[in-house]
């Protein structure tokens, strides 16, 4: 009788390993983040500077990004799928052509080995370049660092990736169509290639150094750029954390050149939890491309501007995060225009958001 009690306990509790439900390997999931954003040199066009690719609307509520995303998970195979919208996807995909616009992530991936953790993965994919990524509640900071913002935010290729066993380290191989490119450039016929290797000693300390070399432009006037990045992130205690990054590339400055022109950004973070709802971040940058290879701006001396901005989080649900954020750009010569058409060195604004997901 008592075994007879035991088993039917076990039955109602749900714990009977034989009538335990199994999770689904497809899972449906779904994010969106509307912001407001004040640039106090307000442009007539209402549109930050060309080389702000997120958040980049002004005196507007819109939507930066909202995608919905179905992903496939098993032992041996996985894929993901999501369709998006938002000022993001307007500005960092207007070189796609038709649909590609509004694909923000389709890929597929196998795992060729029974024994270790290595897969091949092909198709539109997120950028392996960088600590921060497209997805406004996965970063530090409500805006995106100007490294962030001018190099990959997604990628098309394939890449075969591998974990180890302690999980320490991951390393990865890519064939990429180009920089943040689904479709080649017209005319282009040269593959690119890139590379991560991630450390992680223990919990908290992350190292990671991602790479991009190839010609993004047709190869009548090939022009080969050797890219790399270099992050670290430290989470010293429960509420205190850092991460910096450091970004340098060259291109060559004709075809055939052995002459190559250079730029190279950095960018600190410091972040702090007061508790499980409410967080603060403060951010330094510095950005420098004097020969307007990234960012151009026709000014004699380029592009060199430093950056800094300070962020408060409110966690108001679980899945609901409201955020608020005061930032300043400030270059070296006056490329920012005003709203009377006059140029100034400073580009300050406040932005406001919220993220949903699910």
């Amino acid at each position: 009788m008592k075994m007879f009690f035991t088993a039917a306990l076990l039955l109602m509790g749900g714990i009977c390993p034989a009538f335990a439900q199994e999770e689904s390997p497809l899972q449906i999931s779904g994010y969106a983040e509307a912001y407001y954003l004040q640039d106090f040199n307000r442009p007539l066009n209402n549109t930050r500077p060309g080389f702000v690719y997120s958040h980049n609307r002004t005196n507007e509520v819109t939507i930066n990004l909202a995608f919905l995303k179905a992903g496939y998970s098993t032992e041996r195979i996985r894929g993901n799928f999501a369709l998006a919208a938002g000022t993001y996807m307007n500005a960092n995909y207007a070189a796609e052509p038709g649909v590609l616009q509004n694909i923000y992530e389709a890929n597929i991936g196998f795992r060729i080995s029974q024994r270790h953790d290595l897969w091949i993965d092909a198709g539109i994919m997120p950028s392996h370049i960088g600590f921060e990524s497209a997805i406004g509640k996965d970063n530090w900071t409500l805006t995106r660092s100007m490294m962030a913002d001018n190099s990959p935010y997604y990628e098309a290729g394939a890449k075969i990736g591998y974990n180890s066993p302690n999980g320490k380290w991951y390393l990865s191989a890519l064939y990429l169509n180009g920089w943040q490119r689904i479709q080649r450039v017209d005319g282009n016929t040269s593959p690119s290639f890139g590379h991560q290797l991630t450390f992680k000693p223990n919990d908290k300390i992350t190292l990671n150094s991602s790479s991009f070399i190839g010609n993004d432009k047709p190869d009548s006037v090939r022009l080969m750029r050797y890219f790399h990045n270099f992050y670290a992130q430290f989470q010293f205690n429960a509420k205190f954390g850092l991460v910096t990054g450091f970004d340098i590339g060259w291109e060559q400055q004709e075809k055939g050149s052995d002459h190559y022109n250079n730029w190279y950004t950095a960018t600190l973070i410091l972040k702090y939890d007061f508790n499980d709802r409410t967080r603060i971040a403060a951010r330094g940058e510095y950005y420098q491309d004097k020969k307007g290879v990234i960012i151009s701006t026709g000014a004699p001396g380029g592009f060199r501007t430093w950056g800094y901005s300070a962020n408060v989080d409110y966690k108001i649900l679980p899945n609901l995060l409201w955020r608020t954020e005061f930032r300043n750009l400030q270059g070296s010569e006056d490329i920012f225009v005003k709203r009377n058409g006059t140029n100034t060195n400073g580009s300050p604004f406040a932005i406001t958001a919220l993220a949903f997901s699910f």
